[in-house]
C-alpha cells in the first residue's frame, strides 16, 4: 500500500510540473534561477529568424511580432513557449525592419527597401501603404507618440549619413532633419516630450524636445559611446532607454539624464532591437542577428509602450 501511495505522489508531481511548464507566461521567462534582474538568457533556440532578424513588438493581446521569419520579406509571431510561426509575408520587394503598433492595433512596418512605411490591418491581415517617398535611404526604425504621430530614422549606410522623418496620423510625410549621422534606433519618451535618435556609426545618441504635434527643437547629446555601434532602443516608464550595442553584445540601460546605469550582457555579439512584454512589461525581448534567436531579461520598470497600451 506504501509502495502505491509513493507512485500516486510521484505521478500527482510529474503532473504538476508538466502543467506548470505549459501555463509558464512570457513574463516568467529569461530569469535566472535566482530570480536576479538583468540576468539574459535565450527565449528561442531553432534560429529561425534570418540574420536580419529585428523590430521585436507587442500587439495588445500581448502576442510578439519580429520581421524576417525564415526568409527576408516575412514576418513571424512568436507564443508565450517561444515557438516562432508564419504571420504574414510582405510585397514583392518589401523587406521589414521595424514594427510599431498605433492606437487602433494597426501594425506599422518601416519597409525599407521599398521606402514605405506599411500599414497591416491585423483582422484581414491585409497590408497597405501608408506612407511613402523617393527620397528616404532606407527606413530603419520606428518611433510612435500615444497620439499616433510616427517618426523613422532612415540611414545612408555607404555615406554614414541619414535623415529623420515625422509621419503624421494621415501618412504625410516631412523630413524633419537631414545631413546627420547614421540614425538608426529612435523612441518617445514616456510623457511624449522628447524624441531620442542614436547614430551607429558616430556612437552618438540626440536628445530633442517634442511639441504634441510632433515637432522637434533644442537637439542636444544625450551620451556617446567610445566603441562598438548601436541599434534598436525602448524607454521605460520611468524614462531610461536601454540600447542595443550592436557587435558588443550588450544592452546598454542609459538614464534619462544620458548616465550610464548598466550594461546587460545577452548570448549574442549581434543585438538588433529590443521590446518589453509579458503580463507586466518588465521583461525584456532581444532579437540577436548572429544567431536568429530572441533573448529575454527581467527589469524593475514596465516597457514603455506596454503602459501605453493599457491606457
Amino acid at each position: 500500500m506504501f509502495r502505491i501511495f509513493l507512485s500516486l505522489v510521484f505521478l500527482l508531481f510529474l503532473e504538476a510540473c508538466s502543467t506548470g511548464s505549459k501555463n509558464q507566461s512570457v513574463a516568467d521567462l529569461g530569469i535566472s534561477e535566482s530570480g536576479e534582474l538583468y540576468v539574459s538568457g535565450p527565449f528561442t533556440y531553432k534560429s529561425e529568424f534570418t540574420n536580419g532578424i529585428e523590430g521585436p513588438a507587442f500587439d495588445a493581446q500581448g502576442v510578439l511580432y519580429v520581421v524576417n521569419f525564415e526568409k527576408e520579406g516575412t514576418i513571424g509571431k512568436v507564443n508565450q513557449e517561444g515557438d516562432a510561426s508564419l504571420f504574414l509575408v510582405l510585397p514583392e520587394g518589401s523587406i521589414a525592419n521595424g514594427i510599431r503598433f498605433d492606437s487602433k492595433g494597426n501594425m506599422l512596418i518601416a519597409d525599407y527597401t521599398g521606402h514605405n512605411i506599411l500599414i497591416v490591418n491585423m483582422d484581414k491581415k491585409e497590408i497597405s501603404v501608408f506612407a511613402h517617398n523617393d527620397q528616404m535611404n532606407q527606413p530603419n526604425d520606428i518611433a510612435i507618440m500615444d497620439n499616433d504621430i510616427l517618426f523613422a530614422s532612415d540611414p545612408d549606410w555607404k555615406n554614414s549619413t541619414g535623415q529623420l522623418w515625422k509621419i503624421d496620423q494621415n501618412g504625410t510625410i516631412q523630413l524633419i532633419e537631414k545631413d546627420m549621422g547614421t540614425t538608426n534606433g529612435i523612441e518617445v519618451s514616456p510623457d511624449n516630450r522628447k524624441l531620442y535618435v542614436n547614430e551607429s556609426v558616430q556612437r552618438k545618441v540626440w536628445v530633442y524636445d517634442l511639441s504634441e504635434n510632433g515637432e522637434i527643437s533644442n537637439k542636444r547629446l544625450l551620451i556617446e559611446f567610445a566603441d562598438f555601434g548601436m541599434d534598436g532602443m525602448r524607454a521605460d516608464v520611468a524614462g531610461n532607454l536601454y540600447i542595443t550595442r550592436h557587435g558588443k553584445g550588450t544592452v546598454a540601460k542609459i538614464s534619462p539624464d544620458g548616465d550610464l546605469l548598466q550594461e546587460i550582457a545577452v548570448s549574442g555579439t549581434k543585438p538588433s532591437n529590443i521590446a518589453f512584454g509579458g503580463k507586466d512589461g518588465k521583461t525584456a525581448f532581444v532579437t540577436l542577428q548572429d544567431n536568429g534567436n530572441i533573448d529575454t531579461f527581467r527589469v524593475e520598470h514596465p516597457g514603455r509602450e506596454f503602459a501605453m497600451r493599457k491606457q
